[in-house]
């Protein structure tokens, strides 16, 4: 595999001579910012978004021991750090021996496992000197059992027939989901609403982040979050990402209403293609169905995992075999924001534990280097821009369209043209795009000429740069 990423990373294809030296030393976008300028489109449009599950990215544990590797971030070109849930855990109903993040038993207060609301603090604060943006994960649906919620005020919650508080209902079976660690909030509550979103506001305020990542954002009506987002922006510009896409209850009305969701079907459907079950032609046409669908206003989460993939589904080895990296750079190339869970940038070939303490090594591999060298293109081309000012995207048909999936990104003479072979076979084809470009690392010249017959590897890519 090691031999196989050499060859891999050389043939990545760079910029021209400012964009190469941004990317050739990564290390100097490491500066300390003295203001951090308020997130907007324009910050967004380029970013790389990490998502760091503290209990488990270090022995520790721990905010102080996730702060020290901040510039390991910078470095990845990630420019928005979403923290998984950060709150106390409850004990009631607990699933394994720490319980789930996702059980909260107060939004108002830090995890003790993860240190204090002064160590929290200072992680933001450190964040925002290397020009990182915080989210925070927030869980509006359910809380766990020990919320004093459950015993001062259970008309907060559904309940069955019998007045019995419930656990949530899967909307498509009409049963439970089996998450019997958390109790259902009823939202024809208004003065749970009101607690709700002072709850989110006491963040912005109290600990300056920048936002939130809403779990299962369908199960909230939209009408909360007319109110509660603009309470957020009128303390300050926010950036919200919600855990859907168009084909959870609400649709496209509710995914407009955030800044990002998920692209759940091209995830899916990329593990499909790593395991010879479909091809670059479904690949296109699922890009070419979610442009559509989506509009350029609505960004489009990619990735290859998170920390539901990596728990329950697999790992990236386990669901991409060699065919991760193909996957990992089309995240970054293809229109939307690119995401990197804990662990991913070392190589990491394990289901981390999700209710219960667990950790990584952390060796740095062709992983590290070659995320490094994907968020400094992210970062650094207008080509690669999302959101209603992003850069452009067309396919370049070849005579192997079920193997070759080739493309250009545009923006204002910023040109990036993309060739992978989506298959685990060898391909030979020829493709109608003339043009010069460089090459990543040897910085040499790439000819493409229509009159050509180009030869590619199991899973190999190039990228193009003008």
């Amino acid at each position: 595999m090691k031999s196989y990423l050499t060859v891999l990373l050389g043939i990545l294809i760079f910029s021209c001579q400012s964009s190469r030296e941004k990317a050739r030393k990564p290390q100097e976008s490491l500066k300390v910012t003295k203001t951090l300028e308020p997130i907007s489109e324009k910050i967004i449009a380029n970013s790389v978004l990490y998502e760091a599950n503290i209990r488990q990215y270090s022995n520790e544990g721990t905010f102080n021991a996730f702060t020290k590797d901040l510039h390991l971030l910078k470095k990845m070109g990630v420019k928005i750090l979403w923290l998984m849930p950060i709150n106390p855990i409850s004990t009631t109903k607990s699933k394994g021996p720490l319980g789930s993040y996702y059980a909260v038993s107060n939004y108002t207060k830090v995890n003790p496992e993860f240190g204090t609301l002064q160590d929290f603090k200072a992680l933001v604060k450190k964040a925002h000197e290397m020009g990182i943006y915080v989210i925070l994960d927030w869980v509006p649906g359910h809380t766990g059992w020990d919320h004093n919620w459950i015993k001062d005020k259970s008309d907060y919650y559904l309940k069955n027939k019998k007045g019995e508080i419930i656990d949530p209902i899967d909307f498509r079976t009409g049963k439970s989901f089996g998450w019997t660690d958390v109790a259902d909030l009823d939202y024809s509550n208004l003065k749970m609403r009101e607690e709700l979103r002072q709850a989110m506001i006491y963040w912005v305020k109290e600990a300056d982040i920048d936002g939130y990542r809403i779990d299962q954002a369908y199960a909230v009506p939209k009408i909360f979050y007319d109110k509660t987002f603009k309470a957020l922006r009128d303390i300050k510009p926010v950036f919200l990402l919600a855990e859907t896409d168009i084909y959870h209850p609400g649709g496209i009305k509710l995914v407009s209403k955030f800044d990002a969701t998920y692209d759940w079907t091209g995830h899916h459907l990329s593990k499909d293609i790593a395991k010879g079950r479909k091809n670059a032609n479904d690949y296109y046409k699922h890009i070419k169905r979610t442009i559509r669908l989506y509009g350029k206003d609505n960004i489009l989460v990619n990735f290859v995992s998170n920390h539901d993939e990596n728990s329950w589904n697999g790992t990236i080895n386990e669901s991409y075999g060699d065919a991760q990296y193909v996957f990992m750079a089309m995240n970054y190339m293809l229109p939307g924001m690119p995401l990197v869970y804990s662990g991913q940038e070392y190589d990491l070939n394990k289901r981390l534990h999700f209710f219960e303490k667990d950790s990584f090594p952390k060796i740095k591999g062709n992983t590290m280097e070659f995320l490094q060298q994907m968020g400094a293109l992210k970062n650094n081309h207008k080509a690669l821009a999302t959101g209603s000012n992003g850069g452009s995207f067309k396919r370049i048909f070849s005579t192997k369209d079920n193997q070759i999936f080739a493309f250009e990104r545009e923006k204002n003479g910023d040109t990036l043209v993309v060739v992978a072979n989506l298959s685990n076979g060898y391909s030979q084809f020829t493709m109608p795009y003339d043009g010069e470009f460089k090459r990543y690392q040897d910085f040499k010249v790439k000819r493409l000429s229509s009159s050509y017959q180009y030869d590619m590897k199991p899973w190999e890519f190039w990228i193009l740069i003008k």
